[in-house]
């Protein structure tokens, strides 16, 4: 009899307890963040092709599950389920030529899905940048999804110091806008994720973005993401070179190096 009594209330104590947070509600996200590829290192952003390569490689065989961006932020906005044990988001900054020669061979070998961040001046006419041409070809291999990294890259800090408070606003305005608007009507997609420039932003900025038409903004902070995080202020690894080897094990599992990468 005390047997079953003490049972029933350890059965009605445990309906009484919070219910617990499911393993998937509690994620840990890392979004990799490339520039270029190269055969050697030019800059701090520069990593080499085979370490690339290798990261790659170390996804596939170990378990990890590349997932696209946009399943992350749809997360978020209640439109999809959490993302499972071990994913991982390839993005990239700038749509630097070398993704086109370098990036793209790996990844279509893997199939993994990457995210392009890009500003509209650049394509088809900075020397480093992928024309239009190759932008759509990219996307039309199901893999690359392009989105806004405002339209000229600006320093959103330096122009805050020498514009007036109207003046700014029509600024960030027209970075904000103007990419979306080229983006889309060159590639025939929708934009509505942005990476702030050298990852600055603040509490104005993403009031711009959300008024622009964004629904998610991503910035460069060295972490995962997680169930907790907001939708506009995303965090991104910004990866090196030296982010190789056990170091990017490291990485993945949440106990990065700090590095200081000069942008």
């Amino acid at each position: 009899m005390y047997t079953f009594i003490a049972r029933l209330l350890l059965v009605t104590i445990t309906l009484l307890l919070p219910l617990p947070v499911f393993a998937a509600e509690s994620f840990r996200v890392p979004i990799l963040l490339y520039h270029r590829l190269g055969a050697t290192v030019v800059d701090g952003m520069t990593i080499t092709t085979p370490v690339f390569e290798a990261q790659m490689k170390y996804l596939h065989d170990n378990g990890y599950k590349v997932i696209p961006l946009r399943k992350l932020v749809d997360y978020y906005r209640g439109k999809a389920p959490a993302p499972g044990p071990k994913s991982v988001v390839i993005v990239e900054d700038d749509a630097h030529k070398s993704v086109y020669s370098d990036m793209l061979p790996i990844i279509k070998k893997y199939r993994y899905p990457v995210t392009i961040f890009t500003y509209p001046s650049a394509i088809s006419n900075a020397k480093y940048a992928l024309t239009w041409n190759q932008l759509r070809e990219l996307t039309k291999t199901g893999l690359f999804e392009i989105q806004s990294h405002t339209y000229w890259h600006p320093n959103f800090k330096k122009e805050r110091r020498r514009l007036s408070q109207p003046a700014l606003d029509a600024f960030v305005m027209t970075q904000l806008k103007k990419s979306k608007w080229r983006l889309e009507t060159e590639l025939g997609i929708k934009v509505d994720m942005l990476a702030w420039p050298f990852g600055i932003y603040d509490d104005y900025l993403i009031r711009k973005a959300v008024e622009a038409g964004y629904v998610a903004t991503f910035t460069i902070e060295r972490r995962h993401a997680t169930a907790s995080d907001s939708v506009l202020k995303l965090p991104r690894y910004l990866l090196v070179n030296a982010d190789s080897g056990k170091a990017f094990v490291r990485l993945l599992e949440g106990n990065a190096v700090k590095r200081n990468v000069v942008y």
